[in-house]
């Protein structure tokens, strides 16, 4: 973690709250990323306004669950890796380990390629070479975190700025009908049968495992003082700022579906321009707008399309580094983490890209995104794969539901065994219990706030 940010003691709780902007920033973006804003592409295309929301109640649980993240963090000054790391036995450490690392190239998959797709239809430059190129912006990006945190904060939300002004402008002139926007948000249905495959694709495109250690681990970058009145503030502050970063996350999405059923729905649309949107992928859309509104509109989509790859792997390698620094304890340079984090994730694609061009790139996104409609033989392989793995998760899952609570003795009464204990020990009870005690505390009192 770079240098802690000092929040400022001040009487207006406004000027205070600007210091805990930044880490749900960082955060929203993974709501923001290529392979978010294809799915909503299809999901406009297919059933225009219809499943708008199921975008709504999918950030409105993400929100849920981000904050108990973030209340983790505040309430006891280590991220979500390291308490896993300090509460379950080797085994089940690196069963967690290698299934956040899963979740961390699956969602890095769509990222690096949109980006090199944005590339190719800006630029014009390879889509292995645009790869390459995203891997080295992204680490260099994450030297800013020598400057501090803040710098970093900066830049992601300036690239969550031009996605949604890029978007928004796009969506003026498609001018979709605001009453039906209303209704597809606030009214739910699933009219056709596919509606309920496609409303499941959003909410898996909604679900990213990894942001929870990199909101956990985000918040600790704000030195509070330790004491229960100061962190109950943080955490209500942390929630604030969350629930506003996820807010325009969704005004996006939201943006970027009505953009695709505006389009798709016209009645006076081209042959081709129904076949795209038939099939939607990040290359297509913007020979779909290309036709439909122009060739600006598909210069901003791939500017939007660059700013939301480049930042979103950027957080992603961020999560990366945590879950690497948490589970495994790796004492090495902070350039050589981010490194090995991002050929971890980067090697992937960079092979499909060489091997097989940009149809085996937009076909990669579909396998990593789980929305490739796969011959029968090739579903009973990966059954064959996944049903062990999903065994493994669920016995994981069930193991740490039915653990017994790790038992601390009282500190006030220590037994013969426990005179041996050393201060620093004693000390580090105490806090670890006064910590537990604050983050029931804040749970509770969040949960009051957000019902």
């Amino acid at each position: 973690m770079s240098a802690l940010v000092q929040i400022e003691e001040t009487s207006s709780p406004w000027r205070k709250f600007l210091g805990f902007i930044g880490p749900g920033l960082l955060v929203s973006v993974a709501y923001l990323d290529p392979g978010n804003l294809e799915t909503d592409l299809q999901a406009g295309a297919d059933h225009k306004y219809e499943l708008l929301w199921i975008v709504l109640i999918g950030l409105f649980f993400a929100h849920l669950i981000q904050s108990r993240s973030a209340n983790l963090g505040v309430a006891t000054g280590k991220h979500l890796s390291e308490h896993c790391k300090e509460e379950y036995p080797k085994l089940v450490i690196v069963c967690l380990w290698m299934f956040a690392e899963v979740a961390v190239i699956a969602a890095d998959i769509p990222e690096v390629i949109g980006t090199a797709f944005a590339l190719n239809i800006l630029l014009k430059v390879p889509i292995w070479a645009g790869v390459l190129l995203a891997g080295l912006s992204t680490l260099l990006l994450l030297g800013l975190q020598r400057y501090g945190i803040r710098k970093l904060e900066v830049v992601i939300g300036t690239l969550i700025l031009i996605v949604g002004g890029c978007f928004f402008s796009v969506l003026v002139h498609a001018r979709p009908s605001a009453k039906e926007i209303a209704k597809g948000m606030f009214i739910p249905r699933l009219s056709r049968g596919s509606a309920v495959r496609d409303s499941v694709a959003l909410l898996g495109a909604l679900i990213m495992p990894h942001n929870l250690f990199l909101h956990s681990a985000l918040v600790i970058s704000r030195k509070i003082p330790r004491t229960v009145q100061s962190i109950r503030s943080a955490s209500r502050y942390f929630l604030l700022e969350s629930g506003l970063a996820l807010f325009v996350a969704f005004l996006i999405n939201v943006a970027v579906v009505s953009v695709s059923g505006s389009v798709c729905s016209n009645p006076n649309i081209s042959s081709e321009s129904k076949h795209n949107c038939n099939h939607i992928t990040l290359d297509s859309a913007a020979l779909l707008l290309k036709d439909s509104l122009g060739k600006w509109s598909s210069y901003l989509y791939a500017i939007s399309l660059l700013a939301s790859g480049q930042s979103s792997t950027v957080t992603g390698t961020y999560a990366g580094q945590y879950i690497m620094q948490g589970f495994l304890d790796l004492n090495m340079k902070l350039w050589l983490r981010n490194l090995l984090t991002r050929c971890i994730a980067i090697v992937p694609s960079l092979v499909v890209c060489i091997i097989g061009g940009p149809f085996g790139a937009a076909r990669l996104i579909l396998v990593a995104s789980v929305k490739d409609r796969m011959p029968k033989a090739t579903r009973i392989l990966a059954g064959l794969f996944v049903i062990p793995l999903l065994v493994v998760y669920i016995a994981t899952l069930a193991y740490l539901t039915l653990k017994a609570e790790t038992s601390h003795q009282n500190p006030t009464h220590p037994n013969v065994e426990s005179n041996n204990i050393t201060e620093a020990e004693d000390v580090q009870r105490r806090t670890e219990s006064i910590s537990a005690q604050i983050f029931n505390e804040i749970e509770m009192d969040t949960i009051t706030c957000t019902s």
